[in-house]
């Protein structure tokens, strides 16, 4: 099982972020852990200034914006 966090304030973005992890770790059949992450601490110490940020396994694999549809699912 993979623990992926999606980072953000709870801005659209993050929601949308969130919505696509989801949907793309099931349709592959992927078992996820999976946890939103809205304390601006703890958003920093992963190093993300910019949000959404998604962490997979304590490795941030991105930052800032919402990622495509194809980058998620080559993380699955």
């Amino acid at each position: 099982m993979k623990n992926v966090k999606v980072l953000g304030t709870g801005c659209a973005n993050c929601a949308t972020t969130l919505k696509l992890v989801e949907e793309v770790a099931r349709e592959k059949g992927v078992a996820i852990e999976l946890e939103k992450v809205e304390d601006l601490q703890q958003i920093m110490r992963h190093g993300v200034m910019s949000t959404p940020g998604v962490v997979i396994d304590g490795k941030v694999v991105h930052a800032g914006g919402v990622p495509s549809r194809s980058k998620v699912e080559g993380w699955f």
